[in-house]
């Protein structure tokens, strides 16, 4: 019976991947599409509350198209969670959410979500993020939980847009 009250414990209780009001926002870096020439830019500063505000121009010149921010993770498994949770204040666009499951990965494991111009919680089931490369999908397993070392959040909708988004916090439950 103990063992099934630990069990049960420990799926409920969050692993804070990122809280706006404990960690420094400064660990945020910015990836857009100019390493590949491109010409969208992107500032990641703090919010109105707190939080961090994700906010730039997403420019469809000399073939680009997207404006990324990234967070590099303790490397930790979250092999007893199954979600996460992204408490989040978007414009209206989608955005990504992004996790490696190590540094040196280069593909991400994507999931795409709406934002309504309201705060919201955002829940993301592990079984529906998707491997992509550079916006393609490739044929390896969804995201398990095994391991997690960056996440990151991403706007590339095929537009010439402006963007902004707050984010209070990203935990695995």
């Amino acid at each position: 019976m103990k063992l099934i009250s630990i069990l049960a414990l420990l799926l409920m209780n969050p692993i804070v991947i990122f809280n706006a009001h404990s960690n420094d926002i400064i660990d945020w870096y910015e990836v857009n599409d100019t390493v590949m020439g491109g010409r969208s830019t992107a500032r990641i500063t703090k919010g109105p509350s707190g939080n961090v505000c994700f906010q730039g121009d997403v420019s469809l010149d000399n073939n680009g198209g997207f404006a990324s921010m990234r967070y590099n993770v303790d490397p930790q498994s979250l092999v007893d969670k199954d979600h996460f949770v992204l408490r989040v204040k978007g414009d209206g666009s989608s955005y990504q959410f992004r996790v490696k499951s190590t540094r040196r990965q280069q593909h991400s494991h994507v999931y795409t979500f709406q934002t309504t111009g309201e705060w919201q919680e955002i829940t993301i089931p592990f079984t529906d993020m998707t491997p992509q490369w550079r916006g393609r999908l490739l044929r390896m397993k969804n995201y398990d939980g095994d391991s997690i070392a960056e996440v990151g959040i991403l706007i590339g909708n095929k537009k010439a847009q402006e963007f902004k988004i707050l984010l209070d916090f990203i935990e695995a439950r």
